[in-house]
């Protein structure tokens, strides 16, 4: 009888805990989805200049996006037939055929990966009603080694003026071949390959518009600081994937994140008897803000980017001891004053 009284009320709490997210079924949200990436593999090199002009006129606004910021290459010289900018565009098409042929193994369909996007936007219109959404969805390739910097870290994703940006090479699967090679691994380190996976595709479109609704303040902050203002960014991210593992949001396997929960009165007590949490000292705070494989007084198993699972669990108090503070104001209280109020001390 105690086992399943125990039992009931877990699943009480389970479902409880579920029944916060809110229900945005009747908000309307309009997207579509572009496949750049398809209709630019399928260009004709025979003639090229006639396929790129349909190409800019299909795409207006994300094809010099494209040429530019992810190929790096200048539109009017790729226009021009004779360019050494053409070459470069050919010689591209060629050696990253057979990644598009991967890519298009996972998503020759994308309308599972959209509906996750537009979950994620239905709840960010709940959130934060005056804030002008993205009406489409645009899958490209770009090189391996392009990838734009957020907030949370790197990924190949990116908010553009045209639409969500979703750079299919970045979301190949973790044991994708090129990511498993000496020179991927230079480039992606497991633990950041680890995050290539298709189901990563709404997450990265969402660490895009929160970082679009509040940009990055890069001011010197001390590490409480630092540690709340990106346990809100993690904690926004909770309000619009309320149906995404926690694991998937930090970037954490499984096992790390129960670790991390396991040990935080632990990590919590190291901040406290090491005097860390008022130091501004940029070294210092890099070893637990962001990506890193690991945080080195926690052991090689230990996950990296602590700071911010820590900074999440502070703002989590502060809101179930402030639970009318919506989103918006969370985000423009001081951060040490939402560390303060939340009177956060974890239980050994």
């Amino acid at each position: 009888m105690k086992k399943l009284i125990i039992i009931c009320l877990m699943i009480s709490l389970v479902a409880c805990n579920r029944s916060k997210a809110p229900d945005v079924s009747s908000i309307k949200v309009e997207l579509k989805v572009a496949r750049f990436d398809q209709d630019f593999f399928r260009l004709d090199t025979n003639s090229l200049s006639d396929g790129l002009s349909g190409l800019q006129q299909k795409y207006p606004g994300f094809f010099n996006d494209y040429l530019m910021h992810i190929l790096g290459l200048q539109p009017d010289s790729v226009m021009s037939e004779h360019s050494m900018e053409r070459v470069a565009l050919k010689q591209f098409l060629r050696d990253y055929r057979p990644v598009y042929d991967s890519a298009e193994v996972l998503y020759s369909n994308f309308d599972k990966w959209a509906e996750g996007i537009k979950k994620g936007l239905q709840h960010v219109k709940y959130y934060f009603p005056d804030y002008q959404l993205p009406n489409k969805v645009i899958t490209y390739i770009g090189p391996m080694d392009a990838f734009f910097m957020t907030s949370y870290g790197l990924q190949g994703d990116v908010l553009t003026n045209a639409g969500i940006g979703i750079g299919l090479q970045l979301h190949l699967g973790q044991d994708f071949s090129f990511y498993q090679s000496e020179e991927g691994m230079t480039l992606y380190p497991k633990y950041i390959s680890q995050t290539f996976t298709p189901g990563n595709i709404p997450v990265n479109s969402m660490k895009n518009i929160a970082d679009d609704i509040f940009p990055q303040d890069r001011r010197a902050f001390s590490l409480i600081e630092q540690i709340v203002n990106s346990g809100r960014r993690y904690y926004l991210l909770e309000l619009f994937l309320p149906g995404v593992d926690e694991a998937s949001v930090f970037g954490y396997t499984p096992d790390q994140l129960k670790g991390a929960y396991s040990n935080e009165a632990v990590i919590w007590d190291f901040f406290l008897n090491n005097d860390l949490l008022n130091s501004s000292d940029q070294d210092v705070i890099k070893n637990y803000i962001g990506q890193s494989p690991k945080t080195q007084e926690f052991g090689e198993s230990s996950p990296g980017n602590l700071g911010s699972f820590t900074g999440l669990q502070i703002v989590k108090k502060f809101m179930q001891k402030f639970p009318d503070v919506s989103p918006d104001s969370l985000m423009k209280i001081p951060a040490r004053e939402v560390y303060e109020r939340s009177k956060y001390k974890p239980k050994g």
